[in-house]
């Protein structure tokens, strides 16, 4: 399984092998394997030109269409290292990510570029390629990005190797300041094998790429399709409203989902050609029993649920079994136990944390960028703590149970917010809720749950209440409830909890309405 050739070796590969093979499809214009490779070529050629050598940081701040995958595949071919960073990020977050690489050089769309102007001079940068700008800053050097483009597309001077740290991805931050995770050519060949495994991966196959590019889950689709026959439909983004649309037009036959994705769709209003596409299996990591079973009867698609991270070179367990509610046994490269607070196995069912260890070299991370109290904190004895809960069934299936640091503590209880907010969503009238710790007046913490109804519905909280006593424990029942129309998420669909507010004094109290509850 250990992948030994890297991501320029395989696109050289194709490119003599399968010229004419069509790689992506964007914008109803196909791109054959002949043209990825001039089209990374010329631009491995033109950044060689501006400075960019073996080892040095690319910052790519860059929108999903074709241009991004060629950055990425030149940076991979001059054994550059890629930063992706989140076109959403703004102020500060961009400011903590950009400080943290120290890029010498930055390829942008031209509408970031007030964005990143002033913090670009507290960088070593060397020089900025500008995409789409009609016009160039000065105070830098500013390069426009078809200029840089428009070299010879000769094989550059460079000769990436496998264990070459080839990529630097930051996490979400959805419980923090995201952290740098180092990923190797071997790492990313690793999440384009697992990706290929979890979707049964035949030749002819169409996956539609809506998944971010500067993700870990939309550049994995980038190199499967250099390892497999098959075709990627980009799109800018996620869009419920042309999904079908796209898969139709496309002839997609795989679909992989994050966060709410499968959870929008079924939004969708029922039509009498729900089952009229091309998909045949969904697969992806977030699908909660009740949408699994709702999804396969409405679309008749198979899902297959995953788990896995980035640190971990993507996915880590696949379900082939079925069994509704799991995420399966891990990949034969890897070992994943279930353990206490003292690194000890627990016994089946109980719920521990999930840690994970290469059998083979090369597909754990090393750490996180100049962050020496997080890597030693995630990696022990060659194992991977994730600070995800799961449990392990008789059978060795594993189950997510929730983040280790979204687990809740109240009345003496460990509580998961994932399994109440697993139930709250189950509600008629609930589109999405986020549930949180605040400070109890009394003991260890109260919970304040964030609810999203279902557009043009309200729903009483005293109802609520109603519904969650006989579906949940008393402990589990919120004492808070804010309501939103909107949550803020990141690019997989998770919401931020970082910035839902602690504040109790701006939502619906159970302790003060009067209602007599089973909660003593």
């Amino acid at each position: 399984m250990s992948p030994k050739r890297t991501i320029r070796q395989l696109l050289e590969s194709r490119a003599h092998q399968t010229p004419d093979d069509v790689f992506a499809i964007f914008e109803d214009r196909q791109i054959d394997f002949r043209t990825l490779e001039k089209n990374v070529y010329q631009l491995a050629n033109g950044l060689l030109k501006i400075g960019v050598r073996s080892g040095q940081r690319v910052a790519v701040m860059l929108n999903n269409h074709p241009d991004h995958v060629f950055t990425f595949f030149a940076l991979s071919a001059l054994r550059a290292v890629w930063v992706p960073v989140n076109v959403n990020l703004r102020g500060a977050s961009l400011e903590w990510v950009l400080s943290k690489a120290s890029p010498r050089v930055i390829i942008a769309e031209g509408e970031y570029w007030k964005l990143l102007a002033s913090l670009s001079s507290n960088l070593p940068l060397e020089a900025v390629v500008l995409r789409g700008a009609g016009w160039l800053p000065s105070g830098v050097r500013a390069v426009d990005y078809n200029t840089v483009a428009g070299e010879d597309c000769v094989p550059p001077n460079a000769t990436p190797e496998i264990q070459d740290t080839r990529a630097i991805m930051f996490t979400s931050g959805t419980t923090g300041m995201p952290k740098g995770a180092l990923m190797t050519e071997r790492m990313l060949r690793t999440c384009a094998i697992g990706a290929g495994m979890a979707a049964d991966v035949q030749p002819g196959d169409v996956f539609l790429l809506w998944e971010p590019i500067y993700h870990s889950a939309g550049a994995q689709m980038c190199v499967l399709a250099l390892q497999e026959s098959i075709t990627l439909a980009i799109v800018p983004r996620f869009s419920a409203s042309r999904f079908w649309e796209q898969v139709r037009r496309h002839r997609v036959t795989k679909l992989h989902y994050l966060g709410g994705v499968l959870d929008i769709l079924l939004k969708l209003p029922p039509n009498p050609d729900d089952r009229s596409h091309t998909i045949r299996l969904a697969f992806g990591a977030g699908c909660t029993q009740r949408i699994w079973e709702a999804f396969e009867q409405r679309f008749g698609i198979k899902i297959r649920e995953v788990y896995g991270l980035t640190e971990g070179s993507g996915f880590t367990t696949y379900n082939v079994s079925g069994k509704i509610g799991s995420i399966g046994k891990p990949y034969s490269y890897l070992d994943v136990l279930i353990v206490d607070d003292s690194g000890n196995p627990v016994p089946v069912g109980r719920v521990g944390e999930i840690i994970m260890r290469g059998k083979e070299p090369g597909v754990i991370t090393e750490g996180y960028l100049e962050n020496p109290e997080a890597t030693a904190a995630a990696i022990r004895n060659g194992w991977l703590y994730t600070g995800d809960l799961g449990r392990c069934d008789e059978e060795g299936a594993f189950y997510y149970v929730g983040r280790k640091k979204d687990s809740l503590r109240r009345r003496g209880e460990n509580i998961s917010a994932w399994e109440v907010e697993r139930i709250l969503n189950s509600h008629p009238l609930i589109e999405e809720s986020a549930l949180i710790g605040v400070p109890a007046e009394v003991g260890e913490e109260d919970l304040k749950a964030f609810i999203k109804c279902v557009p043009g519905t309200t729903l009483d909280p005293i109802e609520l209440i109603r519904w969650c006593q006989p579906r949940m424990p008393y402990y589990q029942i919120p004492r808070y409830i804010a309501w939103v129309r909107t949550f803020e998420k990141t690019p997989t669909q998770r919401i931020r909890k970082e910035n839902l507010s602690r504040d109790t004094h701006d939502c619906w109290d159970l302790d003060r309405s009067g209602f007599r509850s089973k909660r003593s």
